[in-house]
């Protein structure tokens, strides 16, 4: 596992404030240690590929956690090789609350925001 947090190195994907806020809101009412998000990639949505949220407390080999002010989000090799230099926000706006990823690689996206295509 890389730890790729901020002020470290170089990271591959930065996390908002807000979007840091919410996992660490999600990840203390469950309970359990090590907890992080796990953000990952898979083929299919109307786009072509789509973002893929989890919560989880392994880490594979692989894996490439990024870390803002204690939210831990990790990222398996294959997903991260589509979203570098990506941030993951979190919004509320009107139509509801969720997570959004900001992915300059992707060339569209549908209007729901969770498939992408490069």
């Amino acid at each position: 596992m890389a730890d790729m947090t901020e002020g470290a190195r170089p990271v591959p994907v930065t996390i908002s404030e807000a979007a840091a806020r919410r996992i660490r809101q999600i990840v203390a009412a469950e309970h359990r240690p090590g907890l992080r998000l796990r953000l990952g990639v898979d083929g299919g949505g109307c786009s072509g590929f789509q973002y893929r949220f989890a919560l989880d407390d392994k880490l594979e080999p692989g894996d490439v956690e990024v870390e803002k002010d204690g939210a831990r989000v990790v990222i398996d090799g294959m997903s991260l090789m589509f979203l570098l230099g990506a941030e993951l926000d979190f919004v509320e706006d009107l139509t509801g609350a969720y997570f959004r990823v900001n992915n300059p690689n992707a060339t569209a996206s549908c209007g729901c925001g969770t498939s992408f295509a490069i």
